[in-house]
């Protein structure tokens, strides 16, 4: 395919699947349930954390978690205490547990109360290395699990120096960062440009991309997901991840 053919193809599959009406089958369903900024970023974490398997089992357990804060995310994550946490007493979503839930909600307490909130401290974390953006997720890592937490916890957060492709967290980075008129992705963090995004890499993306020539490499990992985002960035260098609905769109839905 040419590269103004695919060119063509990326925009209009791009179009066809940036709609609001995407939102209703997909996770990004659950902060567009909230109009607050910090409600919104909460459920949006919290959501993209448990975002791997069946998309109604995502769905349904994330409204789960919602309905066990409240419905207002901020407001319990900062003012929980201990014996607000027995609530969760059985909450799973595959292999994550009610521990690991525990190790997360203290986690974002921590930050919330003293950090400046979940985009603050994401910022300050990837600007610890600019060259290689792979480091400003372990950065955040180390950070998020500054506190108590068990070891087997850790896993639910990426780390692509460690080769992860990230895919669940550059998702929510798409859906706090990007803004356009679609209404879709939230835009709502202005510390951290559309152009700064990586591509959130799965089966999907992955084949496509492969098949259209913009990826060589077979493993879907960091390193995957930084050539193909660079491929991107040479389509569009102010907003490569757009691209993610059309390669997504033409992976799930048209089989392409």
């Amino acid at each position: 395919m040419k590269k103004s053919e695919l060119i063509v193809l990326l925009n209009e599959k791009a179009e066809q699947y940036n709609r609001t009406d995407f939102i209703e089958t997909d996770p990004i369903q659950i902060p567009h349930r909230f109009s607050k900024k910090e409600d919104i970023e909460i459920a949006g974490f919290l959501t993209s954390v448990i975002a791997w398997g069946q998309r109604k089992t995502i769905i349904n357990n994330a409204l789960k978690l919602m309905e066990l804060m409240d419905n207002a995310p901020h407001d319990f994550i900062l003012n929980f205490k201990e014996k607000d946490l027995a609530r969760f007493q059985g909450f799973v979503h595959r292999t994550f547990n009610y521990d690991d839930l525990l190790a997360f909600l203290n986690a974002l307490q921590r930050i919330y109360r003293s950090e400046g909130g979940l985009e603050n401290a994401i910022a300050e974390s990837f600007k610890v290395d600019l060259q290689n953006p792979g480091t400003g997720w372990n950065t955040f890592k180390t950070n998020f699990f500054s506190g108590p937490h068990l070891v087997r916890s850790k896993k639910h957060l990426p780390d692509p120096l460690k080769g992860s492709a990230a895919k669940r967290m550059n998702m929510y980075l798409r859906w706090m960062i990007r803004s356009d008129e679609k209404g879709v992705d939230f835009g709502i963090w202005k510390t951290m440009s559309p152009a700064q995004l990586y591509l959130p890499l799965d089966v999907h993306t992955s084949r496509v991309a492969r098949k259209l020539k913009l990826l060589s490499r077979k493993q879907d990992d960091w390193k995957a997901v930084v050539e193909l985002t660079e491929k991107l960035r040479k389509l569009d260098p102010e907003d490569p991840v757009k691209y993610d609905f059309a390669l997504f769109g033409l992976g799930a839905f048209e089989k392409y």
